[in-house]
């Protein structure tokens, strides 16, 4: 079996790009690969604190990669320390990288890209999904997630910290894509066919940062 990495945002098209893999049965997934903004230490847009990240892949069952970028981070920086993770996975006969993606082009080519100069490769299983049936299916095979973090220029700030679930896809505007994968809203997920064990979530305070809101998520036995 061809020996992969998954990028992984820690949100429901991450997982979902992981439950089609493991059906197809094509490729072994080494680790998990997410960004972390070192100064904040949360996922980078979704704004999910790193310690419920590291209760994720704990469930998930995989080894985590954490490319650590500083606040802000110039495109250049990003890229270089990008490239200098994979490279050492590619050392070890790694060569593909597994994306999420759904329907933007330019995404794609960038990563294309990107990693052609690495000499690996990026695969997208769900490339051109029929975003609707494709949330309502993420619904119907037991994903559960919340919503972290809304471009409020894009869906209403109230939605943040909502459970994306039948209330909210029957709720959405429908200029808004059901997966947010224009940036309407990145999520969190927490429960699912490929997780050994579901994680209790609760949403705890809201805030306004760089023209996004976000929801400060945390583990139901969680004091903080």
């Amino acid at each position: 079996m061809v020996k992969a990495i998954l990028s992984w945002s820690s949100g429901k098209d991450s997982a979902m790009a992981l439950y089609r893999v493991l059906n197809a049965k094509d490729y072994e997934i080494v680790c998990l690969l997410t960004t972390i903004t070192d100064q904040f230490h949360r996922v980078s847009m979704h704004g999910v604190r790193e310690e419920l990240l590291d209760v994720q892949a704990e469930s998930l069952g995989y080894p985590l990669e954490k490319v650590m970028i500083p606040y802000p981070c110039p495109n250049q920086v990003y890229e270089e320390k990008m490239a200098n993770v994979l490279s050492v996975w590619k050392s070890k006969d790694v060569r593909h990288v597994i994306f999420g993606d759904l329907f933007l082009e330019d995404i794609r080519k960038y990563r294309e890209e990107r990693l052609a100069q690495i000499d690996m490769t990026p695969v997208f299983p769900l490339w051109m999904s029929d975003t609707k049936q494709l949330a309502w299916e993420m619904l119907k095979v037991g994903f559960r997630a919340v919503l972290t973090c809304v471009d409020p220029k894009k869906i209403a700030p109230a939605f943040v910290g909502r459970f994306f679930d039948e209330s909210f896809l029957k709720s959405i505007p429908p200029q808004v894509d059901p997966c947010g994968e224009n940036g309407e809203f990145h999520t969190f997920v927490y429960d699912g066919p490929v997780f050994k064990r579901p994680i209790s979530v609760r949403v705890g305070e809201l805030v306004t940062r760089d023209g996004f809101v976000f929801a400060d998520i945390f583990r139901m036995d969680s004091s903080s």
